[in-house]
């Protein structure tokens, strides 16, 4: 055994080899001695203790901050620029939508689960008019009554902008699809009474749909993150739906996504202009 002495840990030694009288201090947040001067320093928020980084406050706000960056709508426009060029010319990049067919009806294949393919059915039903669009009305009527039972002004703007996205879908997506053109996965030529595949509607639908009633309702909560989660959630799986049951292709839900992404980008920018008295102030 080692017969040296060896100085206690985290206490200082005085010149006489005794160890201080003076007991460490305790860090509140983690029960243990403080080691750096960080330990008496206060947070900037009650539910953010400054001692403890990463604070989920502050990552959500540079998460925010990353949303509203002005490189998102040009990368947003940019390939869905690329794609829309890509499909009119019947570019190579349609061998993408190809292979992921290939491989998604392999996988459904081996899998052969009922379970996976009634999801799948489910979740792209999400993005048809009933009950996307309802979702959204009903998002902006939530928000007016609560900004209605807080006090804060402009309470008609959650139902207008609810029933301005409602009308502005199929204004964006109808004249697209007409202008492409584009046959489904199953190669049928387009009937008279259709207008084509591409954007696809059902996931820009479900996107503006879910995107926007989470801004709204967003604005009168102190957190909204849970309604951007649930609604990115929805996002994805009626995208992914619509490719597992082969309604459309890669690039069609891809383009859906780039093309309500604009949208959801522009409206939440217009909606951080308001001042910071018309937002939540806490009470929901």
């Amino acid at each position: 055994m080692d017969s040296e002495p060896h100085p206690t840990v985290g206490v200082p030694a005085r010149d006489d080899n005794q160890a201080s009288a003076t007991a460490p201090t305790q860090d509140r947040s983690t029960a243990r001695p403080a080691q750096t001067p960080r330990g008496a320093r206060n947070g900037d928020h009650p539910s953010r203790p400054g001692a403890l980084p990463p604070a989920p406050g502050r990552l959500f706000a540079v998460s925010a901050w990353l949303l509203a960056a002005p490189a998102v709508p040009l990368l947003l426009g940019v390939l869905l620029a690329v794609v829309s060029w890509q499909v009119a010319a019947n570019g190579p990049l349609l061998g993408l939508d190809r292979a992921v067919r290939h491989d998604t009806a392999q996988l459904r294949g081996s899998l052969h689960s009922g379970v996976l393919d009634g999801l799948a059915h489910l979740l792209s039903d999400l993005g048809s008019t009933v009950p996307a669009i309802p979702v959204l009305l009903g998002a902006g009527v939530i928000a007016t009554w609560r900004l209605w039972r807080t006090g804060r002004p402009h309470r008609w703007l959650p139902p207008t902008v609810a029933a301005g996205a409602a009308v502005l879908i199929p204004l964006l997506v109808v004249p697209a699809k007409a202008w492409f053109a584009r046959p489904g996965p199953l190669g049928e030529p387009l009937q008279p009474h259709e207008w084509g595949w591409y954007p696809s509607g059902h996931t820009t639908t479900a996107a503006i749909s879910f995107g926007v009633a989470a801004l709204l309702l967003g604005r009168t909560v102190r957190r909204s993150w849970p309604f951007t989660a649930v609604a990115a959630l929805l996002w994805a799986g009626v995208g992914a739906g619509l490719i597992w049951c082969d309604y459309h292709w890669f690039l069609d839900v891809l383009a859906g996504w780039c093309l309500s992404g604009l949208v959801l980008w522009c409206l939440a920018r217009w909606l951080r202009w308001l001042p910071r008295h018309e937002r939540a102030d806490g009470s929901g």
